[in-house]
Formats: C-alpha cells, sequence, structure tokens
C-alpha cells in the first residue's frame, strides 16, 4: 500500500504542507495528463494508467487492476487480504532487463547524419 490517504490527510495537522495534484481528463478507459497542477488531493489513484503509459506488461497492469478494485470494494472495512494471481507467470521478469537485442549494434553503426532515404529503406529490409 502507499498510504495515499494518509499522507494526504497530513495537510490537516501540517500547516506547511499543502495538497497539489495534476489535474486529468478521463475518457472511456485512458487517461489524459492536463498537465496542469491544481489545489487539493487526486479524488482516486492513476497509478495503474501511468504504469499502462511507462510500458509495464500487460498481465502486471492487470493484476494491479485486480488489487485496487478489491481494495476498493472493501476500503474502510480493515485488513485486505490479496489472493495469489489465478495464473502466475511462467518466468519471473528480470529487474534489470534483457541482454540487448544483437541488432542494436548494426543501428549504432548507422551514420544517421549521411543516411539517404533510400538507404535506410534497405537498411530496413534487411533488418526484417
Amino acid at each position: 500500500a502507499t498510504h495515499y490517504h494518509e499522507l494526504t490527510d497530513l495537510s490537516s495537522t501540517l500547516e506547511r504542507l499543502a495538497n497539489l495534484n495534476v489535474s486529468v481528463k478521463e475518457w472511456e478507459d485512458n487517461v489524459v495528463f492536463l498537465h496542469k497542477i491544481i489545489e487539493g488531493s487526486a479524488d482516486k489513484s492513476y497509478g495503474i494508467h501511468v504504469a499502462k503509459l511507462a510500458g509495464v506488461p500487460r498481465s502486471v497492469n492487470e493484476r494491479a487492476t485486480e488489487i485496487l478494485a478489491q481494495l476498493e470494494a472493501t476500503h474502510g472495512g480493515g485488513e485486505i487480504v490479496v489472493s495469489a494471481p489465478s495464473n502466475p507467470p511462467d518466468a519471473q521478469l528480470s529487474l534489470f532487463g534483457n541482454q540487448e537485442h544483437p541488432l542494436l549494434d548494426d543501428i549504432r553503426e548507422v551514420d544517421l547524419n549521411n543516411l539517404t532515404p533510400l538507404k535506410a529503406l534497405m537498411l530496413l529490409h534487411q533488418w526484417q
């Protein structure tokens, strides 16, 4: 848990603390961050939307959505017990990423300052 509500409640007891948040526009299942800072705490968490924008794997976001739904359903109802996922992943995701794709070396060697559009298309065709 992030203890979000406990942190936002601190503004009522700490004189120099103020809650601010980024204004958002929700549309269907998407969230657009409006790059506008407004006073007050956010009315809900947008962490899952941010994770989606950051490229977190779909299975992780789906699991987070399940947990969030459970938390919201029992808000204020005491301790939350989160069960294990119904189909755990076959392999643990690496914390530091996988080995680089061998094609990256070829891409890095391309002299972009002297690359013609035709040569770029030929390279793309070669790398397919």
